[in-house]
């Protein structure tokens, strides 16, 4: 599936309300609830065409689109700087989050959709071992994508490098670290998240200021990459009130 397609209706209203450019959109025919998308659409200049379901589903890779997808521009990565820019904007410490090789994209949607509703200020993710700015991850994301900053960087460990030399503390999640309540999550911040089936990379660890774990009462040892990061991330929130 072209990375340029973002499929649904949340996902492409998100993304016409952004500003972000949006060449096409994709209307199944005879599709209902549709008005704002087609307001919004003609508002950017976007081409509207209607579609058969068929072409739809192909464009989407088999996502549910709700009988509606857009294509866009080529994806636009921010830099570490911008993502930084937007924190002075805000008046307010660095709250950042950094994925560190996670490749499925559903799990890199979710995660920037969290990071988003909690107010931060920008995602960083490697060019290497790690998913995309895909139309899954615009659909996982719910459009949250298009409000948030992403940066992709060659090397993360050099990245978190830079950030620390701006005194933004990096606190990596790992199994075997401190129980997250017992940090204190004020100031500038960046939260680093490891990949689905081996964490944090030996290099990025050694990046990390402290490295913190979340507290498992269960059987199960272990949680999925973006639920780990939501808990992360809503503990930082408590520090930013």
């Amino acid at each position: 599936m072209d990375d340029r397609i973002i499929c649904g209706k949340n996902a492409v209203t998100e993304a016409l309300l952004s500003g972000r450019t949006i060449d096409t959109v994709y209307l199944q025919k005879g599709a209902g609830g549709m008005g704002k998308i087609i307001v919004l659409a003609k508002e950017q200049g976007a081409v509207i065409k209607e579609t058969a379901p068929e072409k739809l589903n192909a464009m989407c890779g088999g996502l549910k689109h709700g009988g509606v997808a857009a294509e866009t521009s080529p994806v636009s990565y921010s830099t570490v700087e911008d993502i930084l820019e937007t924190a002075r904007q805000k008046g307010r410490p660095p709250f950042i989050i950094a994925l560190d090789g996670i490749q499925d994209p559903h799990n890199l949607g979710a995660v920037i959709r969290t990071a988003e509703a909690a107010g931060a200020d920008g995602v960083i993710i490697p060019k290497r071992r790690s998913a995309s700015l895909n139309a899954t991850v615009y659909k996982t994301s719910a459009g949250a994508a298009d409000w948030i900053k992403t940066a992709r960087v060659n090397s993360l460990a050099a990245a978190l490098d830079e950030l620390k030399k701006q005194n933004i503390w990096v606190y990596g999640a790992e199994a075997d670290g401190t129980p997250f309540h017992q940090a204190k999550l004020d100031g500038g911040i960046c939260l680093v998240i490891g990949s689905e089936g081996f964490g944090l990379s030996r290099l990025v660890r050694e990046k990390c200021d402290q490295v913190l774990s979340i507290d498992m009462y269960g059987h199960v040892n272990s949680l999925n990459a973006s639920v780990s990061a939501g808990i992360l991330i809503y503990e930082a929130v408590k520090y930013r009130r």
